[in-house]
This record gives structure tokens, sequence and C-alpha cells, in this order.
């Protein structure tokens, strides 16, 4: 398995990152990665400007982009004001999800060896995702009509999305990203397992070290996922994914590396062999460690919303059967 991380890694040349001194270390003198680190970042997953845009920016630049994420929350708030008086008729109400004040995505870039990245990816060099294969866009299509014409989108909880029932979010997961807010990852590290608690979902990952992988049958939607040291990088590799419950995702393949960046943050780095884009594609990213605690993540319980989500095919259905009433009157 070892032989075959050259491979598995992508193109890019990994950097050599030697960890401090002082990184934590276990009793058989690995680094000690447990704990809790919170990966809010303002640093975009993929590069924004297009290919044109450079790989890094200076602290002048970087500290522009922070200023504009300030002023674009302190405008967002200005009519939050809980003693303003009511909008005025026909006015544009705002609809979203979530007052800014709950979001928590970062309000700075992140820095690795005294330089800005402008994304997370770094390879493709673009900082852009690899396109989508084409049997990859056949199959999702197949899908969408085969999902339209069996069954309404409203029709019972189940139909619902794993996101939307707050089961499972996968770039959260594998990789382990950074979204809009539930940024914690706790890691528990032992002489043969080490846990990843994703805060997002609640989901723990379990990676068996010197292990094999599972049987091909043996699958979950975040896959089975072994690891092994390598000097001081902890090597993480996932397989026998699902792509939603049931559905085999045949061939992807998630390498992950965590290695120490400085006393208080490791460096995490990824590479996703999937069939469904045309290569692969890897990046990283510093986890900083934190005194944050994390809370489960319980967002279904209570879903009041529910109620009003499935009444829409109640309505589907009720205008279904007075369309069938007027064709059987006309006839």
């Amino acid at each position: 398995m070892k032989s075959l991380l050259l491979g598995l890694v992508g193109v890019v040349a990994l950097p050599a990152f030697a960890g401090p001194d002082e990184f934590p270390r276990t009793a058989s003198g690995k680094p000690d990665f447990s704990g809790r680190y919170d990966i809010a970042t303002l640093t975009p997953y993929t590069r924004r400007g297009g290919a044109e845009a450079p790989q890094h920016i200076d602290a002048e630049a970087a500290a522009q982009w922070e200023d504009g994420a300030v002023r674009r929350y302190e405008n967002s708030m200005r009519d939050r004001d809980p003693n303003r008086g009511p909008p005025p008729k026909g006015a544009n109400v705002d609809a979203r999800s979530y007052d800014p004040v709950w979001f928590d995505q970062g309000l700075k870039m992140f820095e690795i060896g005294g330089r800005i990245p402008t994304s997370i990816i770094v390879d493709p060099p673009n900082g852009q995702l690899p396109q989508a294969s084409e049997a990859a866009i056949a199959r999702y299509r197949a899908w969408q009509e085969s999902r339209d014409e069996s069954r309404g989108r409203y029709d019972n909880p189940e139909e619902q999305s794993l996101q939307d029932r707050c089961l499972y979010l996968g770039h959260v997961s594998i990789p382990a990203l950074p979204v809009v807010y539930n940024n914690i990852k706790t890691i528990v590290q032992t002489e043969d397992h080490v846990m990843i608690l994703i805060e997002w979902m609640h989901w723990a990952r379990v990676a068996r070290l010197n292990a094999k992988h599972l049987p091909d049958d043996m699958r979950s939607l975040a896959g089975d996922s072994i690891g092994w040291w390598e000097d001081d990088t902890l090597v993480v590799e996932t397989t026998n994914f699902f792509s939603r419950p049931g559905v085999p995702e045949e061939g992807k393949r998630v390498v992950e590396r965590f290695s120490p960046l400085t006393k208080d943050s490791l460096l995490y780095r990824f590479t996703v062999h999937d069939p469904n884009r045309t290569a692969p594609y890897t990046g990283e990213m510093p986890w900083p460690r934190t005194e944050s605690k994390m809370y489960e993540y319980a967002c279904h319980e209570g879903n009041y919303s529910m109620f009003n989500t499935l009444r829409g095919a109640r309505a589907q259905e009720r205008a279904a059967l007075a369309l069938e009433a007027e064709s059987s009157d006309a006839d």
C-alpha cells in the first residue's frame, strides 16, 4: 500500500515540512495530533479571478480581503437592529436563511511557510477543480430524470437530501474542509487508531493504523480509512465509498497527510482521486488548535419546517387530482 503513495498524492511534489521540536508527542515519539482544531478561514476553496490569478498574495492584499469581509458583515447587520420598526409595505424583505451573526466562516486568510495562498486547492496549479467527466455528467442527468419521474421532491422525510436531514455532508468529512460554520474538528489518537470527529453532522471517522482495507462490499458514506506513519507524517487512505445510500462510488480514493506545522497547528494535505473528475486534485491548509468546545450537531430535531415542506407534496397531489377531475368532466 505504501508503495502506491506517490501515485496517490498527485503530481505536485510534497513540501518537506519539519515539525517544530515543541510539537506535542506521544509516548512512542510520534506527533500527537489529539485535540480540537478550528479550521474556519477566509481563504477560498478554489481560486477566485480565473486562471491568471496569482497563487499567493502579500500581506497588504490579504488585509484588503479581510477588511472587505468585515465590511460585508457590518453592512449585512445594519438592518438587524432589534428596535427597528416594521418594513414599509411592499418592501423587499431579506429572506436569507440566517442572520450573518450565526455564520462563522473566518475573517482571516491563512499562511503556510510565510506565504499566503489564494486557494486551498494547489493542484491543478490554477487553483480550480478539474472538469467533471462526461460519464459523471451522463449519470447525473439520468439520475435526475429517473428521480423526477418516480417521485415528488416533498413526498416524505426520507426523500429529502442527507444534508437537509442533517445526516451527512461529504465535503466537510472527507476531505475535511471549512464551510460557513461548525468548523471544529476533534482528533483522538491512539497507537493503533485515529478518530476524526467532524462538527458538522457530528460524523466520526476512524482510521485503523497499519491495517488492510475492508472488502469491497463493505462500504459507507465516508468510506473505509486506514493509516500509517511516514516519519512524522500520518498518512490516511480512504476507499469503499457510497455516493449515496446503497450506491457504490467505484474508484474514488482519498489520501490525507497530517504533519506538524507549528507548535499549535498541523498541516493538512489531501489528494482526491475521483472518477467523476477528469484528473486528481490536491489541496492543503493549516489546522490551528483551539480551546473552543465542540457541541452536538442536532439540527434536524424539532425541525418544524418539515410540516410545511411535506405540505408541498400534498398541494401537488391536490392540484393533480383537480386536473384529473377537470379532464374527466370534459370527457
